[in-house]
């Protein structure tokens, strides 16, 4: 573990610029950015970022005309279930949560049609890539 004067981290720029370079000047190891604005901190704030999931007009106006309302806990599975469909590289999704369908495009984090148990008696989905059942 390499710190600092300050006992902070230092980023990979500040080890290159003293351990490879030969230099150890602070004046060139001050300018590289730490604490919450170092790489680690960017990473960690990406990373624990979680987009809300969001709703074509299309299938808001489809959730309304039947009545369909989400619960906190369908939202967070359909919210994972996009999450893992974008881990398997998916881009348009079949997600199923209970009794409702949802064809989502995966890299927007966009609903783009939702069925319920009543539309779905044909059970044949085109145009998606993946489908992910949460």
């Amino acid at each position: 573990m390499i710190v600092n004067n300050d006992n902070q981290f230092l980023s990979i720029g500040q080890v290159q610029e003293r351990y490879l370079n030969g230099s150890d000047k602070s004046s060139k190891v001050n300018n590289i950015p730490i604490g919450n604005n170092s790489f680690g901190a960017i990473l960690d704030r990406l990373q624990n970022q979680t987009e809300e999931v969001k709703f074509s007009k299309h299938a808001a106006n489809r959730l309304s005309d039947r009545n369909i309302e989400l619960t906190a806990e369908q939202k967070e599975r359909l919210s994972n279930g996009m999450k893992q469909a974008s881990e398997k590289g998916i881009n348009d999704s079949l997600i199923m949560v209970d009794q409702l369908a949802f064809i989502v495009n995966v890299p927007n984090n966009t609903v783009v049609t939702a069925l319920d148990s009543t539309e779905k008696s044909s059970n044949v989905f085109t145009n998606i890539d993946g489908a992910v059942i949460a």
